[in-house]
C-alpha cells in the first residue's frame, strides 16, 4: 500500500515536470496586427507628433489704448525742445496738452526703421519719452527720396514697380509694426506730391503706389487688425502756392483707408494772408471724396510771421480750426513741432528762447 502511494506521488511529479518542459519550448505567440507592414516599430522618440499644427495667422494688438478726451479728438505734436530744454522736458511739456507724437525714427529710412525702433533710440523716444508720458506714437513711413526718386539703399536705383523694392518696403513695415505695435500707422507721407511729379502711369506712376499701399494695408490688418492704417495727403503744393489735386483719392479703395489724413499749411496759398481768407469748406470739400471717413491732420499750421498776422493770427487760426472742421468726424489734429526749429523759424508754438506764443495758449485751450 505504501509502495503504491509512493509510486503515485512520483508519477505526479514526473508529469508536472514534463508539462513545464513542454511549455518552455513552445514558440512565442505573436498577435497578428492588420496594420503591420513587416517593418520594425519606431522607438517612442521616433513617433511623429500627430497633434494638428496651428494654422492661424499671427496677430498682435496695439500697445496703446486710445481714450478720446472731452474735446472729441486727439491732439499731437513733435516735441522739439527750445534752447536750454532737453528732450525729456520737451516730451513732458507736450504731454500736458497732447495725446499723440509723430514717430519718424532718427529720422530713419524704411530699411532701418525696425532696428531703430527695437534698439536704444526706440526705447528712449518711443517707450520712455512718448509712452512713458502717456502719449501714443503715430508711426510714419515715407517712400519719397531726394528729387522725388524712390527712397532705397544707396546703389539700388529702384522704381515703385521694382519687385525687390516692393518686398523690402513691405517687410520693413510689417517688422516695424511687430516691434512698435502702433495704434496709428502711415504708410506714406504726402503721397499725392509724388503724383504731381510722376503722374499715374509708368514704372514710377502713382498707380504703382496705390497697388503696393493696398497690398501692405492687407498684410498689416492681418497682423494687427486694430491698427488704423492710412497714408497722408498734402492739401497744398506749398512750393507752388496752390491747392493740390486730391481727385486721386477716388482711385483708392475706400475700405483700405481707415482715416483720411491731411497735411495743411493754408497760408502758403496765393491770396490767403489771414485765417479769415480760408474758405469755410476748405477741408470739408476734400472729405467728400471719402464720405463717412474719420479725418485727421498729421500736420496743420499757421505761421507766426508778421507778414501773415504774427502771433495773433496763429492763435486765431488755432481757434478757427473747430469751425473749419465742424462737419468732419475729426480723429486728430497735430501741429508740426512744439518749438521753433531755429531763430528764423515761425512755425512752432514756442520760441527758441522758451517764450510761449499766443498760439501755444490757444493750443492748450482746445
Amino acid at each position: 500500500m505504501k509502495l503504491k502511494l509512493i509510486i503515485g506521488v512520483v508519477l505526479i511529479l514526473v508529469i508536472s515536470l514534463i508539462g513545464i518542459s513542454i511549455l518552455s519550448k513552445q514558440p512565442e505567440t505573436v498577435i497578428d496586427n492588420p496594420d503591420d507592414d513587416g517593418q520594425e516599430s519606431p522607438e517612442p522618440s521616433e513617433i511623429p507628433d500627430t497633434e494638428p499644427e496651428n494654422t492661424e495667422p499671427e496677430t498682435i494688438t496695439p500697445a496703446d489704448t486710445i481714450i478720446i478726451p472731452e474735446r472729441g479728438y486727439l491732439l499731437g505734436v513733435l516735441p522739439i525742445p527750445y534752447d536750454g530744454q532737453d528732450f525729456n522736458e520737451a516730451y513732458q511739456l507736450a504731454s500736458e496738452s497732447c495725446e499723440l507724437v509723430p514717430v519718424w525714427g532718427r529720422p530713419s529710412p524704411y530699411w532701418e526703421k525696425a532696428d531703430d525702433l527695437e534698439g536704444q533710440w526706440g526705447q528712449i523716444f518711443v517707450e520712455q519719452y512718448t509712452r512713458g508720458n502717456g502719449m501714443t506714437p503715430l508711426l510714419h513711413f515715407s517712400f519719397i527720396g531726394e528729387n522725388f526718386t524712390v527712397s532705397s539703399p544707396e546703389g539700388t536705383e529702384y522704381t515703385l514697380s521694382s519687385p525687390e523694392w516692393r518686398l523690402e518696403y513691405k517687410e520693413s513695415v510689417i517688422e516695424s509694426v511687430r516691434v512698435c505695435r502702433p495704434a496709428y500707422l502711415s504708410l506714406g507721407n504726402e503721397v499725392n506730391r509724388w503724383y504731381e511729379v510722376h503722374g499715374m502711369d509708368g514704372d514710377n506712376g502713382f498707380s504703382q503706389w496705390i497697388s503696393i499701399y493696398e497690398e501692405i494695408y492687407d498684410e498689416v490688418k492681418t497682423l494687427s487688425p486694430e491698427t488704423k492704417v492710412f497714408c497722408t495727403f498734402s492739401r497744398e503744393i506749398v512750393m507752388e502756392n496752390r491747392e493740390a489735386d486730391l481727385s486721386i483719392l477716388e482711385d483708392f479703395n475706400p475700405d483700405k483707408i481707415d482715416v483720411l489724413v491731411l497735411t495743411s499749411y493754408p497760408y502758403s496759398l496765393q491770396g490767403v494772408n489771414t485765417p479769415e481768407d480760408i474758405p469755410r469748406d476748405y477741408y470739408t470739400s476734400i472729405a467728400e471724396y471719402l464720405p463717412g471717413k474719420p479725418v485727421g491732420f498729421s500736420e496743420i499750421a499757421w505761421t507766426s510771421m508778421e507778414a501773415f498776422g504774427g502771433e495773433q493770427a496763429q492763435a486765431d487760426f488755432i481757434n478757427d480750426v473747430s469751425e473749419l472742421t465742424t462737419r468732419l468726424d475729426l480723429e486728430f489734429i497735430m501741429w508740426p513741432w512744439l518749438s521753433d526749429l531755429t531763430v528764423g523759424d515761425t512755425t512752432g508754438l514756442i520760441r527758441r528762447d522758451g517764450t510761449e506764443k499766443l498760439g501755444y495758449l490757444a493750443w492748450c485751450g482746445l
